[in-house]
């Protein structure tokens, strides 16, 4: 452990993702956090009496978001804010040679004009796009190494991109015929009080939403389609069409975890392919990435509270398809476990360090 840890700020602190990131950092050996943030609403109260969890680790208060005096105090910069509230943040302390890891979507998707249209603002830093590293270590771990603005991905994204990512990257599945059905826990709504996640409405209860057009949707095609295009770059097979996921979500009544399922058909018959040495060869030495031979085995019950993502996949013989199941913790693997497992690797630390712990059973 070095005697000079590295300072973290977390703004957004009074959040579910801000809570989390300030559980997980409160035990990372290399870190200390020294600044927490959030609104007006919240600023000025101590951070314990926003998680009373938290009771006994920390005596810090949350404090308004002021760029240049959180820059003063901290090496790395969390942000856990609402989608369009990071944007002007971002760019000021990227100004102040800062770290900078970003939960939002703001810098997620790389073209600016859709950008705009899901989340109908005009980008106002669209060259900040460019060196915007999509922080998904299986896939971006070298440019994470060199990148100062990581944006973290979302939830459903990280399920969904984990589980097709070796049927892309070996060219075995029609990338057009993929549909996605993903059912979340309530935390996913976040911490602010809506009909839907009301206690009697959401209770006993299970609804898709938003189908067709979950601002998820376009970070999970850009992974797609760059993992396609890499495949196809040296194939005489033409790119997919850049508009040809399907995705459902749908708000099941547990406090957190995902259990995405999806759906894809392969480009010819390859059913004598053993499908989970496949899986288990392209993340062999991914540290959170667990492959399941039996889909019943992989569940979010199993992953509450961790950074894994559990994985299993199966061949349906009878229609050709291949169905892959993954489950993670949309707080953890799904958030705030993989924006501290992509400092890691940004910090040169060894990539497991404060996350590696099982989840919570039962």
């Amino acid at each position: 452990m070095s005697t000079n840890k590295k300072r973290a700020a977390i703004i957004g602190a009074s959040g579910y993702t801000g809570g989390e990131l300030f559980r997980l950092l409160s035990g990372h050996p290399e870190i200390t956090i020294t600044i927490v943030a959030s609104s007006e609403k919240s600023a000025g109260q101590p951070i314990t009496s926003v998680f009373p969890h938290l009771t006994s680790l920390t005596s810090l208060t949350l404090e308004q978001v002021n760029p240049e005096r959180i820059a003063q105090q901290a090496d790395i910069i969390f942000l856990a804010l609402p989608h369009t509230q990071s944007l002007q943040p971002v760019a000021s302390f990227l100004e102040f040679n800062k770290l900078v890891i970003d939960l939002s979507a703001d810098y997620r998707l790389k073209n600016p004009a859709i950008y705009e249209e899901w989340y109908h603002v005009s980008h106002p830093f669209p060259s900040l796009l460019d060196e915007a590293v999509y922080a998904l270590p299986e896939l971006h771990r070298t440019a994470i190494q060199q990148g100062k603005l990581l944006a973290v991905p979302g939830c459903y994204p990280t399920a969904a991109i984990l589980q097709l990512a070796p049927l892309i990257a070996h060219g075995m599945i029609n990338v057009s015929s993929i549909i996605i059905d993903a059912k979340s826990g309530i935390s996913g709504a976040g911490r602010g009080a809506s009909t839907t996640s009301h206690f009697p409405e959401a209770h006993e209860s299970i609804n898709a939403y938003k189908i067709g057009t979950h601002r998820h949707l376009p970070e999970i095609e850009q992974e797609v389609n760059n993992l396609s295009c890499r495949f196809t770059a040296t194939d005489p097979v033409p790119p997919p069409a850049q508009h040809s996921i399907s995705f459902t979500p749908h708000l099941i009544p547990i406090n957190r975890g995902i259990l995405s399922t999806a759906y894809a058909n392969l480009i010819e018959t390859k059913s004598n392919t053993d499908w989970q040495s496949l899986y288990t060869s392209y993340y062999a030495n991914e540290p959170f990435i667990r492959v399941f031979q039996h889909p019943h085995q992989v569940t979010p019950h199993h992953v509450r509270g961790s950074n894994f993502c559990d994985l299993s996949i199966i061949h349906d013989p009878r229609t050709g398809r291949l169905i892959t199941v993954a489950a993670l913790d949309n707080l953890v693997k799904g958030a705030a476990g993989q924006a501290i497992q992509a400092m890691n690797i940004a910090l040169g630390f060894p990539e497991e360090l404060g996350l590696f712990a099982p989840g919570i059973f039962p």
